[in-house]
C-alpha cells in the first residue's frame, strides 16, 4: 500500500507515524508544500508547545470546541488526552501539567516534540517530500494527486492534514472533488481597542473576570490581560472562539462587557463592596482596593466613574457606591478590530463535518480520502485543545478503515 499525507504539520506527522505502525509494509510519504515541516508546532505555546490538555472527562473536553465538539466525542473515546500523554512519555518525552491543566514538555521547548516526531519518522522509514504542493485530486482506481509542479502521482490512500487555511481559495481543490467548504474566518483572536485609555494599563492581569458581548448571549470567564492594543488572555480568547462567526458578521465592531469580579449576582457584589468598605472605615478609597483588582486598575476605575481617590471609604455616598458596583459588574469597552496570532492562527471553517465519517475520518465524497486536524471545520479554545483534536483525528484516520 502507498499512503500519502498532504501536510507536514502536527496531524500529518501523527497520521504518518500511525499508518507506519498499523501497516508496517506500507510506503508512507508526507507531502509538504513549503520547505519546512512542523512549523506550527515549533511556535505553539510561545515556543514551548502546549501538547494537550489534562482534562480526561470527554463531556468536559468536548465543551472546549466551538465547532466539532459533538463529533469529537466519538473520536476522544478512541484516542484520549490520557493516551496522548502516554504516547509521548513512552517515547521519552517528559511532560508537566500546569495548574491550568495545560500540558507541556518538561523541557519547555517545542523542539523536544519535533525531535520525537523526527525520530519516529526516521525509525519507521517514512519519506518526507518538501515543496510538494497538491493542487488537485482525481479518484480513478486509487487517488491521483496533481502537484503545482505539473507532476501527478497515484496513491492507494490519502490523508489531508493541511491545517487551517485563512483564505477560502486555498480549499478550492477540495471543493472541486465534491466537498462542501465552510468559509474560513479567524477563531482565536484578541480585541483591539484603539480609542480606549484602558490600554495604558498594559501588562495588568485580572485572574478571574467574566466577559460578554453587549446585547448577545455570549460570555466567557478566566484570566484577562490588558495589552497595549486592548484586551487578551484566556477569557477574551475563549469569547472570540465561541463568537467567531458572530463577531465576523459585526466586522469586529462591537462592545465588550467586563465583570471584573466574575460574579453574575449584583446583590453579591453589592454585599462584597459594602462589607469591604465597612472594614476600611476612614481609609482613603485608593488605598482600600478589593483584593481581586490590581492597584493600577482600581485607580483607573475610580477615575472613570469620577470618585476622588483621596475620599475616605466611610464618606462614599450611596450614588458613588452604586457607580462602583456597576463598573465592577458591568464595565464596557468599544472594540474596533482584532489581532490574530500570526503563525499560530486558528480558523473556524474548512471541510464541512457533514462530508466526513467520524467513525473512520474518511470522506463521504471520495473513497480512500481521509481528513485530520484543522482542515476540518473543527476548532478549540486555547489550552492544548486544537492539538488534541489533531492527535485524535489523525490516530483514527491512520487506521484507514472503510465505512
Amino acid at each position: 500500500m502507498k499512503a500519502g499525507i498532504i501536510g507536514g504539520g502536527a496531524a500529518g506527522f501523527f497520521a504518518a507515524i500511525h499508518i507506519a505502525e498499523n501497516f508496517p509494509e506500507a510506503e508512507v510519504i508526507i507531502l509538504e508544500k513549503s520547505s519546512k515541516v512542523l512549523s506550527k508546532v515549533k511556535v505553539s505555546g510561545g515556543g514551548r508547545c502546549n501538547v494537550c490538555n489534562a482534562c480526561t472527562d470527554i463531556d468536559e473536553l468536548s465543551k472546549n470546541y466551538p465547532r466539532g465538539g459533538r463529533q469529537l466525542r466519538k473520536i476522544f473515546g478512541v484516542f484520549s488526552t490520557e493516551q496522548t500523554m502516554n504516547w509521548f512519555e513512552k517515547r521519552g518525552v517528559e511532560l508537566v501539567i500546569q495548574e491550568d491543566q495545560c500540558v507541556f514538555p518538561k523541557s519547555q521547548n517545542s523542539q523536544t516534540i519535533i525531535d520525537c516526531f523526527m525520530d519516529e519518522v526516521l525509525r519507521k522509514k517514512i519519506k518526507i517530500r518538501l515543496n510538494a504542493e497538491v493542487k488537485g485530486i482525481e479518484n480513478t482506481n486509487g487517488i491521483v494527486l496533481k502537484f503545482a509542479s505539473g507532476d501527478q502521482e497515484k496513491f492507494d490512500k490519502v490523508i489531508v492534514t493541511t491545517g487551517g487555511q485563512p483564505k477560502r481559495e486555498k480549499l478550492n481543490w477540495l471543493q472541486k472533488c465534491g466537498h462542501e467548504i465552510v468559509s474560513p474566518i479567524p477563531s482565536l483572536f484578541t480585541f483591539n481597542m484603539p480609542d480606549e485609555p484602558v490600554k495604558n494599563l498594559m501588562g495588568i492581569v485580572v485572574e478571574n473576570a467574566m466577559v460578554s458581548i453587549q446585547s448577545e448571549k455570549l460570555e466567557a470567564s478566566g484570566p484577562l490581560l490588558i495589552t497595549h492594543w486592548g484586551m487578551s488572555g484566556p477569557a477574551i480568547l475563549k469569547l472570540s472562539a465561541f463568537g467567531a462567526r458572530l463577531l465576523a458578521d459585526k466586522n469586529y465592531d462591537f462592545k465588550v462587557q467586563v465583570n471584573w469580579l466574575n460574579q453574575k449576582n449584583e446583590s453579591v457584589i453589592r454585599s462584597i463592596v459594602h462589607s469591604h468598605f465597612h472594614k476600611c472605615g476612614n481609609k482613603q478609597i485608593s488605598n482600600c482596593r478589593l483584593p481581586e483588582i490590581p492597584q493600577r486598575l482600581w485607580d483607573y476605575l475610580l477615575e472613570k466613574i469620577e470618585i476622588l481617590p483621596i475620599k475616605n471609604c466611610n464618606q462614599l455616598s450611596e450614588k458613588e457606591k452604586n457607580k462602583l458596583i456597576n463598573i465592577l459588574s458591568n464595565d464596557s469597552y468599544k472594540v474596533a478590530g482584532k489581532t490574530t496570532f500570526k503563525e499560530e492562527f486558528v480558523t473556524a471553517g474548512g471541510v464541512s463535518l457533514n462530508d466526513v465519517s467520524f467513525k473512520s475520518m474518511q470522506s463521504k465524497k471520495v473513497r480512500g480520502l481521509y481528513f485530520a486536524g484543522e482542515i476540518l471545520d473543527v476548532d478549540g479554545v486555547t489550552g492544548g485543545f486544537n492539538f488534541q483534536a489533531a492527535w485524535s483525528t489523525a490516530f483514527v484516520a491512520a487506521m484507514l478503515r472503510e465505512d
